[in-house]
């Protein structure tokens, strides 16, 4: 008796990622074909879509991990429109051949950058801003010509829902297909030759992302994260200080790539500056913050006990609580917390924290700060409150990190003229506005020879004496 093959879970899930996977492969060089106009069309219609299903949104994200509407209107709904409009505005521009300048020795020729498509491509999105760091890239890819292939986050399932019902209704799957599920589809992603990879989340899982990639010699841009530290020095305007770190530190439960994780404060300014950041943080979401309707939770069990484990470790190592500590787990609430006297093999130093517990450093030699700043890898973003342009630019020479502020915290992300993302351990590549079409594009170089004759033409073999003489005349003046 013949025995019947049942295809298990597993087969279908594979054989779904590659029948799609096909068929933008298929699909690619029609949809590299595409205008500025036709790819501005697409992005009108994203931009439509996110207004039209706005509250949808909010309530997707309202159930992930209570996030305040207005907060989703501020980090995740305007930061894809505002995306949509800066690219919409100077997409044609971008898609122009880009004139480089001819040296002296090949006169007679024209060059060019062109922009082509890279193909069909991955996006490997994040939890902690589903929307926002979804369809940024997403706007990007669709902005070079791409075919592109989406998988978001298992750890917000209502937000994963509503953006495959947004993907599903504008897009043919040929050209655009959302992926949900948990890591697998992830892993069966990875193995298929994509032309290029676009991951945002952890260093450790970056580093699988990269791994795989390189199997197929893929091109990647890996968004991760890191300890950003920020610097309060004595100069510092404390009241700005304590109200920009605490809304950049507790914006989103501490779940933010650039969030500040831990801050220097100079020993002159220490005490005022803690006092400082405590009222302001009253003022934001009240003694008790579990009340406040404007402040998140931990995203879901499991990283609620990964910081509540940092908490109990560092306590286990000497530190104190200066304010705040009180958690909930059956809420996955953790509650806004200072700590100081945090010891430098505790957790809370030594790991990317990705939560609301902010350690208190007082220091007395701005030397120092550089020193262990440049102690732990390269920093995502590293933030400076001072009004001494001296310490700054000391500050600035002497460290590394993705990006630097100057008295204010995350603000760069929202400018679509600069170049947004890591370096080394903090990210590979650039996202964000015309970084972000750079990134999903291959600059190809073109050189045209229009004169009939060219200068190099001169040196072609047979060698002789007057050509050697030529050719040290062009090794000396060109």
């Amino acid at each position: 008796m013949d025995t019947i093959a049942v295809a298990t879970p597993e087969t279908k899930i594979r054989t779904e990622i590659s029948r799609i996977f096909a068929l933008q492969k298929d699909n690619q060089q029609k949809v590299a074909g595409s205008t500025a106009r036709d790819r501005i069309n697409k992005l009108d219609r994203l931009h439509e879509a996110v207004l039209n299903y706005r509250t949808e949104i909010q309530q997707a994200l309202y159930n992930d991990f209570r996030k305040h509407p207005s907060e989703v209107d501020l980090i995740e709904i305007y930061k894809v429109t505002s995306d949509i409009k800066h690219t919409k505005a100077h997409l044609s521009r971008w898609m122009k051949p880009h004139t480089v300048a001819t040296p002296l020795s090949q006169l007679g020729t024209k060059s060019y950058i062109h922009y082509e498509p890279k193909g069909v491509v991955l996006i490997i999105s994040p939890w902690n801003f589903p929307i926002n760091l979804t369809f940024g890239p997403l706007v990007s890819a669709i902005a070079a010509g791409n075919c592109v292939m989406i998988k978001p986050s298992e750890h917000t399932p209502h937000a994963s829902a509503i953006m495959k019902k947004i993907i599903g209704e504008l897009f043919q799957e040929q050209e655009v297909a959302l992926m949900e599920g948990d890591a697998e589809i992830s892993t069966e992603l990875l193995k298929l030759p994509f032309h290029h990879i676009y991951f945002t989340g952890s260093p450790e899982v970056g580093k699988v992302v990269m791994k795989a990639a390189a199997e197929n010699l893929t091109s990647v841009t890996l968004e991760l994260g890191g300890k950003s530290p920020t610097i309060v020095d004595e100069t510092a305007n404390l009241k700005i200080a304590a109200q920009r770190l605490a809304v950049s530190k507790w914006l989103n439960n501490g779940q933010v790539c650039i969030a500040p994780d831990h801050v220097f404060v100079h020993q002159s300014v220490a005490d005022a500056f803690l006092a400082r950041l405590k009222e302001t943080t009253n003022q934001y979401y009240g003694e008790d913050a579990s009340q406040s309707e404007s402040y998140n939770r931990i995203v879901n069990n499991r990283h609620f006990k990964r910081i509540e484990g940092y908490l109990h470790d560092a306590l286990a190592k000497g530190a104190n609580v200066a304010y705040g500590g009180k958690t909930d787990s059956s809420k996955n609430y953790f509650g806004p917390t200072i700590m100081t006297n945090v010891s430098e093999d505790a957790d809370l130093w030594t790991k990317e924290i990705f939560g609301p517990i902010l350690p208190f450093i007082v220091y007395s030699d701005l030397q120092e700060v550089i020193d262990k700043i440049n102690a732990k890898e390269k920093p995502l973003a590293l933030y400076i409150y001072s009004t001494n342009k001296q310490h700054v630019n000391r500050i600035i020479t002497n460290t590394r990190a993705g990006a630097t502020v100057i008295n204010h915290g995350g603000i760069h992300f929202f400018n679509n003229n600069l170049p947004f993302g890591g370096s080394n351990n903090s990210g590979i590549g650039k996202g964000n506005g015309f970084y972000g079409f750079e990134a999903f594009s291959n600059a190809r170089a073109i050189v045209k020879q229009w004169a009939p004759l060219s200068a190099l033409d001169k040196l072609l073999p047979p060698y002789n004496v007057q050509k050697q003489k030529l050719i040290d005349l062009t090794i000396k003046w060109f």
